[in-house]
């Protein structure tokens, strides 16, 4: 990089490299130096410029400074790209040193080039690499080179970068080094549109301690004229500069570039063109024919190409491209980078030269590359093999490469990458002009199978079910039943972790009639594992004993202990549906272990989820938050943070969290900052993470509905999350009618995700809308009072049904169903007594929000025990029994203080005085008695006497001598102008 320093001088970037200079600490042992610096400008703006003066000053002062560029390579992502490059200069410059770092952290060897490169034995995708680990290892092995000196990792060309660049760098970004380890990386502001995978990284990076930003803006017209005089010291007419610095509009690469064609326009050349590539290439039309060869040919490798590669594309003899590179170099077009490579001087350069192709000689020479990378004598990697096929319409080996690109990426825990390369071979297999490619249709299947683990794994589980579904419509001929069969195992085993409307039972019994009983087979034990997992999901229980007993045998015939851990984690299960989760968790704790010494991770998994379900259903919340928050661990570890398991555990390490009422820890849970989640994963994080701002009354929450509601409407989990929240949301705000549409809309999701319209959520769902009726029916009239209290009735008698229908299919309803069917009941208690049509049966009601009460307290919900005890509280003050009262309103009130829980608090303070001591805005509310404030209120809302009385557990006759007394001291002739007047004065709170 540093010999680009020399090119021209840094004119109007003093301030900017003031301020990286302080950034990164370098002239200081500063420890308020920032970990990593960001940087931005357009194209050509002076970021590589900035680059260079830093790593000229940073090698003076003795850092060890790494570069890592991120490369156009179009559709063929390689992970970790600059990495590579760091590790491989590295170990090429560094080897000793570079073998130290390695036996110390192996992972990393992963990351050299000679580990990645096409002519070696690939991983494949049962090998891959644990994410965790390579990430650590990339952070320990940064931390071991700041040892002898500072380093100074630079990163080059962001807008460019792979996911999984970007995911390490998020994880650099926001891991604190002991040592002196700066990370400073560029990128292009103006390529990042809306829709770049880079614009979110960089959003969430800006939100991390220790990352700054710099903004590189255009120069000022005189930094412009500064360098025109740098670069030319002959004095050019006024004219001429006008031109220029009109032209550049603050651009320091273009300045140069229109100093370097002015100057050959008034030396008698091409006069300054219009277009911008056409002024970039006017640069080479004083090359020669061989130099201007050799440029064409290296613009298609990209940015950057090796000596030795180039050799073999460039169509020139060894001396006339040594002579033609010389010249390129010379005339600044060509840097030397590394011990055997060249680099166009700028990326805009290569651009240009790569567009200026003729269709012909683009295809010509990407074959050439082609076939130069295929040689076993040239480090190369499969995605680079894979670009220049497709480009040169080589189709059989671009699905040959492209494949083997996948199985790499999968092996680096890659997913995203991998899932675009298998996704592309699929492509150019159905490609109907594909002619002779040799894929047989066995083949195909594996790349389908292999396509679709690799895109639930990037967190796109129904796309992964999807791409298995056009796969199996499309026509079977040629196709062995094995080969259907294996297929039709891979949509059902994807199918049976998500919602959506493939019947995985027929797709197994399809599957099943393809492949004998005899001889015992590995494909049919899978099969029935499966079969058996749908029979239990659809509550056939004897079906999916029998199913999972049958894949249980097959497998310990043929050792299959992934088989025999899936069977035996759906009969644990049922187990539990059956009523003994004791002897499920046993179960399933038995399996995670013997998973874990058998090193299949996909039973581990499914086995820690399944325990944390059996701990939550039991009320063990602290243990089911445990579960889940290993299995997610796990998953980040494996690269697979996205996956099925992964992204569910994280959701309810989430939701256990809150039910726990460690609301800090679960948004902490929940927060994606300085992560890139596919667009459903984190819409299905936020259906928790809205709950925890519908608890604290955070509004603002809704204006980000839109965006997710869809994928919401995609899962039903996620649409019952969300569901309760917007109802309380809602609700909480005053918008009943709102309150009720998220209600209603979360059921008709349901019934066409899974048609049912009774699902035991229900009941809470129903319970947070009877909660909002009572609510709202204290201060309504008699006619929506009528309507509300009907509305309710129809509420209590679908959860009545529903726990019904829960019971008989579950011979046990788990403490967290108990304690929503005991809120409704209680909260439909308290609809009738604020809507003033039920009895006047106080013990009653007091006993209903006692029970509730208690049974959250033994599930373990804070927060809603103290919704709970709220309302307690309320019936218990208006049966007189204000002593008690006070206390139970006290415990909620920390319960709420402690969750920042303001609905809540707001709902607890309505519990005291209408008119609070020392509130002075109305002397005539201050002779009112609590009872007569309360009282009051309810004139206010139209109630009647009657209607009061039985609110309140006293007599009519005690309710009219009280509202004689309100009218009196309020000096007021009637009922309608004392509620004016509590109006008028504020005494209504």
């Amino acid at each position: 990089m540093s010999p680009e320093s020399l090119l021209r001088p840094m004119i109007g970037r003093s301030d900017e490299l003031l301020t990286l200079v302080g950034l990164v600490g370098l002239t200081s042992d500063d420890d308020s130096a920032s970990g990593a610096v960001v940087i931005s400008g357009d194209a050509g703006v002076g970021k590589s410029r900035l680059l260079a003066e830093l790593h000229h000053r940073a090698h003076d002062a003795d850092w060890r400074v790494l570069l890592g560029h991120c490369l156009d390579f179009g559709d063929s992502a390689l992970p970790y790209l600059p990495f590579t490059e760091i590790f491989g200069r590295l170990a090429t410059e560094f080897g000793e040193l570079a073998d130290s770092v390695a036996r110390a952290h192996p992972a990393v060897r992963r990351l050299m080039p000679g580990r990645r490169t096409s002519n070696d034995t690939q991983p494949t995708t049962s090998e891959p690499m644990d994410r965790a680990d390579l990430f650590e290892s990339v952070h320990a092995t940064l931390a071991a080179l700041a040892v002898d000196a500072p380093v100074l990792v630079l990163i080059e060309d962001l807008h460019w970068a792979d996911q999984s660049t970007r995911d390490l760098l998020s994880f650099l970004f926001s891991r604190r080094f002991d040592g002196p380890v700066r990370l400073v990386a560029t990128y292009r502001s103006d390529d990042l549109h809306r829709r770049h995978p880079l614009r979110a990284s960089v959003a969430e990076w800006s939100r991390l301690p220790g990352v700054a930003r710099l903004q590189l803006d255009p120069l000022s017209e005189g930094h412009v004229r500064s360098l025109v005089a740098a670069l030319h010291p002959a004095p050019l007419p006024e004219s001429a500069i006008h031109t220029i610095v009109a032209r550049a509009e603050g651009n320091a690469f273009f300045t140069e570039e229109l100093v370097v064609a002015t100057d050959r326009s008034s030396r008698g050349g091409r006069s300054l063109p219009d277009d911008l590539a056409d002024l970039l290439l006017l640069r080479l039309d004083s090359l020669d024919e061989h130099s201007r060869q050799a440029l064409r040919a290296a613009s298609v490798a990209g940015r950057r190409v090796s000596h030795q590669l180039l050799s073999r594309v460039a169509g020139l003899s060894a001396g006339d491209l040594d002579r033609a590179i010389r010249t390129a170099v010379d005339s600044n077009v060509l840097l030397a980078v590394g011990v055997d490579g060249y680099a166009f001087r700028h990326a805009l350069l290569a651009e240009a030269v790569y567009d200026d192709l003729l269709p012909g000689e683009r295809t010509r020479l990407h074959r050439a590359y082609t076939v130069a990378l295929s040689d076993p004598a040239v480090t190369s990697t499969a995605a680079e093999v894979a670009r220049h096929a497709r480009a040169s319409h080589d189709l059989e080996t671009a699905v040959r490469a492209s494949i083997e690109a996948g199985d790499e990426a999968m092996s680096v825990a890659g997913p995203d990458e991998a899932a675009h390369h298998y996704q592309v071979a699929m492509e150019m297999v159905a490609d109907p002009q594909r002619g002779g490619l040799d894929l047989g249709p066995a083949e195909v299947v594996t790349l389908s199978i292999k396509a679709a683990d690799a895109v639930a794994a990037a967190g796109q589980p129904l796309r992964a079910v999807q791409l298995l579904r056009d796969q199996v419509a499309q026509p079977s001929a040629g196709l062995l039943d094995e080969d259907r069969a294996r297929l039709l195992l891979a949509l059902a085993s994807a199918a049976v972790l998500t919602d959506n409307d493939l019947d995985v039972l027929v797709t197994t019994a399809e599957a099943l009639s393809l492949v004998a009983s005899d001889p015992p087979s590995a494909l049919r034990a899978r099969l029935l594992a499966i079969a058996a997992r749908a029979y239990a999901a659809r509550g056939r229980d004897e079906e999916s004993v029998n199913t999972a007993n049958e894949a249980l045998a097959l497998g310990r015939q043929l050792r299959l202990p992934e088989v025999i851990a899936d069977a035996t984690t759906t009969m644990t299960r049922l187990d539990e549906r059956n009523g003994d989760p004791q002897a499920s968790r046993k179960a399933l704790a038995d399996i995670v272990s013997k998973a874990r010494a058998d090193h299949d991770v996909a039973s581990e998994l499914r086995g820690l989820h399944n325990l944390g379900g059996v701990y939550y259903e039991s009320g063990q919340v602290a243990e089911a938050h445990a579960s889940y928050v290993e299995a997610y661990s796990r998953t980040v570890e494996l690269g697979r943070p996205w996956a099925p398991y992964g992204l569910d555990a994280r959701l309810l390490a989430g939701l256990t969290s809150y039910v726990a009422g460690d609301w800090d820890d679960a948004a902490r849970t929940l927060d994606v900052t300085g992560e890139a989640p596919p667009a459903p994963a984190e819409a299905a994080l936020a259906s928790v993470a809205i709950q925890i701002a519908a608890g604290r009354g955070d509004v603002t929450a809704l204006d980000r509905v839109p965006g997710q509601q869809p994928w919401w409407d995609r899962d039903g989990m996620l649409s019952v999350l969300s569901g309760g929240a917007l109802i309380d949301l809602h609700g909480d705000r005053g918008d009943l009618c709102a309150a009720l549409t998220a209600h209603d809309h979360v059921l008709e999701v349901i019934l066409d995700l899974w048609q049912s319209r009774y699902f035991l959520a229900r009941i809470r769902l129903g319970a947070l809308v009877l909660g909002q009726l009572a609510t709202r029916a204290v201060t309504s009239g008699e006619a929506e009072r009528a309507e509300l209290t009907a509305r309710g009735a129809e509420l209590g008698a679908d959860a009545e049904e529903t726990l019904a229908r829960g019971l008989r299919r579950f011979k046990l309803v788990g403490p967290e169903g108990l304690a929503w069917a005991s809120r409704g009941r209680a909260e439909i208690r308290r609809l009738r007594w604020t809507g003033g049509v039920g009895d006047s049966d106080q013990d009653a009601l007091v006993s209903a929000w006692e029970e509730t009460v208690e049974a959250f307290e033994t599930f373990g919900h804070v927060f809603e025990t103290a919704r709970s005890q709220a309302r307690l509280a309320a019936v218990l003050r208006a049966a007189g029994r204000t002593a008690q009262a006070r206390q139970v309103i006290a415990t909620a009130r920390a319960s709420a203080q402690r969750l920042g829980a303001g609905p809540l608090l707001a709902e607890l303070r309505g519990l005291g005085a209408a008119a609070p001591r020392g509130d002075s805005r109305s002397r005539r509310g201050d002779r009112l008695t609590a009872r007569e404030h309360e009282i009051l209120a309810l004139v206010a809302s139209g109630r009647s006497n009657g209607d009061i009385a039985s609110q309140l557990f006293i007599s009519t006759k005690t309710v009219s001598v009280h509202v004689s007394n309100i009218l009196a001291k309020l000096g007021a002739a009637g009922r309608t102008e004392a509620a004016a007047l509590a109006r008028r004065d504020g005494l209504l709170g």
